[in-house]
């Protein structure tokens, strides 16, 4: 016998959710609650296997009550049953520790197996959820940003420098002073644990900056020592 708990604030969802699975053999709902804060008291006290819960209730949301149950009463597996589809509600879910998310417009044999899913430690997610994660999940990582420690404006900074800018450039591009350049540069050398500017320009090429807007000198002309800030 599976034991089944409802959470949602609205009594007429609760009572066709109870009569359906009254009519199930194996299903047994043992509760109901109508905010979060209950549903984790009785998720506590009944330990059911698995509790339906809507997400937006008062007092306390179901994410909220998902997550305390996890960490208070982790056996009891919480099946979401909501009408909000958006990537910030599944993904909330589903680091909560729901193990599976149904819309409100399921049948009532999806819901059916859902439950029985979850209950034997199925992880479960209605066809339109299901296509949001797998695309979440096979979409390409994005890019690393080079040298996470340095801010935006230093990557600029570090970017025109491996491509040679002078410091008067650099300003004028970027619309600061020279003094915030050689500023910015310090704090550079200081982040990157280098001791100069020829040495920034190594590790900032290494790392693919600088290559696209590289000045490099015409015919005859012969290279300048770095500038230093």
């Amino acid at each position: 016998m599976i034991t089944v708990l409802l959470a949602d604030d609205h009594p007429v969802v609760r009572g066709g959710l109870r009569a359906l699975l009254g009519s199930i053999d194996g299903l047994n709902v043992v509760g109901e609650a109508a905010n979060g804060r209950e549903a984790v008291r009785q998720a506590v006290t009944h330990r059911p296997d698995v509790l339906v819960m809507d997400i937006q209730m008062p007092d306390v949301d179901g994410i909220a009550a998902t997550r305390q149950i996890a960490r208070d009463a982790p056996g009891v597996a919480v099946l979401m049953l909501t009408m909000y589809h958006d990537d910030d509600s599944v993904f909330a879910a589903m680091r909560a520790g729901a193990r599976g998310y149904l819309l409100k417009g399921a049948e009532q044999d999806e819901i059916v197996r859902a439950i029985r899913s979850v209950a034997a430690g199925e992880a479960i997610f209605g066809p339109g959820v299901a296509q949001r994660v797998l695309g979440f999940f096979s979409a390409p990582p994005p890019p690393e940003v080079p040298f996470p420690e340095l801010t935006g404006r230093e990557r600029d900074v570090l970017d025109l420098i491996a491509g040679g800018r002078p410091n008067g450039e650099i300003g004028r591009r970027l619309g600061i002073s020279a003094k915030t350049v050689a500023n910015h540069i310090s704090s550079i050398f200081g982040k990157l644990q280098v001791a100069d500017r020829a040495e920034a320009i190594i590790r900032a090429r290494d790392a693919g900056l600088g290559l696209q807007g590289e000045r490099l000198p015409g015919p005859g002309a012969s290279r300048q020592p770095p500038e230093v800030p």
